[in-house]
């Protein structure tokens, strides 16, 4: 009676054993499994286990910021981002933390970019309106803000990002826990998540990667991308190691300049940033591939001394760009091979391996799911997206892959991020040219 109840393909997986079971899906159990579940539900643990200590260490620090009241220079780079001047300069006004000024690089806007920050300088909403009548890109933007900042810290923001009420707060009182750390990441969610099937997916992974993903990374002392949605870093480390460089992925690229010389960075959950996330696939996918080929740029050519012992050798950036190498690169490599294998050795089984599969990864996800909520501030409120999470396993498992794939041949065989329309043609001639 029980056999007629329970799907044909789980009642073979019932009998055939647990070895076959191991060697039909070894990429599920070596990486899926061991990564997103095992590792998280083991930090979650260390985190309940220590929150005590951890809150009583962030007061203090947090007593320590007010004490000092440090000068913060906000700095906003952009092209075209206008629109979004206002409602930005109205969430940073709400603050609690407000002792900063701040900063928008207009890079060659082609709409009202001009009039509006003008109209914010002049309102004294802003502090400071800077226009590069010839745009020159982001990294360069953000070095001319940079130039001008006044403050001990330098927190970087994007236009069209929102904040919670105590982000720029938080974001730089991990500074005062740690003196050693030199930049600080924000926890960036996705705000237009109901938008479109797109956000909802979108929401869910940056949960994942972001919310949870780093908060892993940050704890094993391995995290390595300051998002430039929302970071915060010391002005005397960023002068050091010459503000940003040309290129796609430059807030991973500065993350690992920073690390290269010896300081640390820090992942901060509390600190909450509100993004809008690309409402269409295609434009999505642009996104993406430009993300992508920043791996093989940034992590394989440009930082590939962090991978051989030198004089600078530092073992938490070497396995912190070989987490990354391995889980982005490296198993989107072998989840071909094991494409293949499947195929090739067992494709008399395909009707009991796919559903299977597909189980697997429903249940991962949801397990996944359930682990954000332990670690999110919003988990109510993210319960909306509980149903979505269904679609997971084609969004990450094969849509993503895919781009990734494509991403990773285009930009190791052929070096198209210098061709990315995202930067401006004269800049990606000189980094280039200059091996960024």
């Amino acid at each position: 009676m029980l056999e007629q109840i329970i799907p044909e393909y789980l009642n073979y997986w019932s009998a055939v054993g647990l070895q076959k079971f191991i060697r039909v899906f070894w990429y599920f159990v070596l990486f899926e499994f061991t990564r997103y579940i095992m590792i998280d539900y083991v930090v979650y643990t260390i985190f309940t286990l220590t929150r005590k200590k951890r809150k009583a260490r962030f007061e203090k620090a947090r007593q320590a910021l007010f004490n000092e009241n440090p000068f913060v220079s906000i700095i906003i780079p952009g092209k075209n981002e206008g629109k979004h001047l206002y409602k930005l300069t109205k969430s940073l006004a709400e603050q609690t933390f407000t002792n900063f000024e701040l900063i928008i690089v207009d890079d060659g806007s082609d709409d009202d970019t001009p009039t509006i920050g003008k109209n914010l300088e002049k309102l004294g909403l802003i502090d400071m309106f800077i226009r590069n009548e010839m745009r020159g890109g982001k990294a360069s933007a953000a070095n001319l803000a940079l130039r001008f900042s006044k403050g001990k810290y330098i927190v970087h923001l994007d236009a069209d990002c929102s904040f919670d009420r105590d982000a720029i707060e938080n974001i730089l009182i991990p500074f005062f826990m740690d003196n050693r750390i030199a930049a600080v990441g924000g926890n960036v969610k996705v705000r237009n998540y109901k938008e479109s099937l797109c956000t909802k997916l979108q929401a869910i992974e940056y949960l994942k990667t972001v919310s949870v993903g780093r908060i892993v990374t940050s704890y094993l002392g391995i995290y390595k991308i300051i998002s430039g949605a929302f970071g915060a870093f010391k002005k005397e480390a960023t002068d050091a190691i010459g503000g940003w460089d040309i290129g796609p992925g430059l807030d991973g690229d500065i993350t690992v300049k920073i690390r290269k010389s010896g300081y640390k960075v820090y992942f901060e959950p509390s600190a909450v940033c509100l993004t809008n996330a690309p409402s269409k696939f295609k434009i999505l996918t642009k996104q993406r591939l430009r993300w992508d080929k920043s791996i093989i740029r940034f992590r394989l050519r440009k930082h590939k001394d962090v991978y051989f012992p030198n004089a600078n050798f530092n073992w938490a950036t070497f396995f912190s760009l070989s987490e990354n190498v391995f889980y982005n690169v490296i198993l989107d490599i072998l989840w071909w091979i094991y494409i293949i294998d499947i195929c090739f050795n067992y494709s008399g089984s395909l009707q009991f391996i796919i559903p299977m599969n597909f189980t697997l990864y429903f249940v991962m996800n949801y397990v996944q799911m359930l682990s954000i909520s332990f670690f999110s501030e919003r988990s109510k409120e993210e319960r909306f997206l509980w149903p979505y999470v269904i679609f997971m396993t084609l969004y990450t498992g094969t849509y993503l892959r895919i781009v990734r794939t494509c991403a990773y041949y285009k930009e190791f065989f052929f070096k198209r991020s210098f061709e990315d329309p995202w930067n401006p043609y004269k800049s990606s001639v000189q980094a280039k040219r200059a091996g960024l």
